[in-house]
């Protein structure tokens, strides 16, 4: 395959497969932590007006879901990348960023959980995602057949 076709493939399948895994966390967070209650989760305007009533507990999903999402997305797309792999990494990475920085815009989210979310969730990840992506496998010794 044309490497620039395959690079281009990388992006694409890292920010689908990051958004995917971003997503279902999101989506199980509640079963598994509710919301305080009289919070409306559903729309951006009610988690704006609900966010005064949620516990640090109730951050932890977000910042999985912040965090694994990037992890995810960013390896797919170095492990598809034809080249400069980390490269592509931190590019997913970079992405979900932006993401979380606007995020921080749009929810009043506090303090501490903005620094954490943005310092740790992100670039940190699509690191991990390039190293693990970069590995050589060892190669498997052959037994001779004599």
């Amino acid at each position: 395959m044309n490497p620039i076709v395959r690079n281009i493939l990388a992006v694409i399948a890292g920010v689908v497969i990051g958004s995917a895994v971003n997503m279902a966390l999101i989506t199980v967070s509640g079963s598994v932590i509710p919301p305080p209650e009289g919070a409306d989760v559903t729309t951006t305007e009610g988690l704006r007006a609900s966010m005064h009533l949620f516990q640090p507990k109730h951050f932890i999903f977000p910042f999985l879901a912040h965090a694994l999402g990037t992890l995810a997305g960013a390896f797919v797309a170095a492990a598809v990348a034809a080249s400069y792999k980390m490269r592509f990494a931190f590019g997913i990475g970079i992405y979900f960023l932006a993401g979380g920085i606007a995020s921080v815009f749009l929810l009043p989210s506090p303090t501490w959980y903005t620094v954490v979310d943005l310092i740790g969730a992100y670039l940190p990840m699509a690191y991990v995602a390039g190293k693990l992506a970069g590995r050589k496998a060892k190669p498997v010794p052959q037994e001779s057949m004599a």
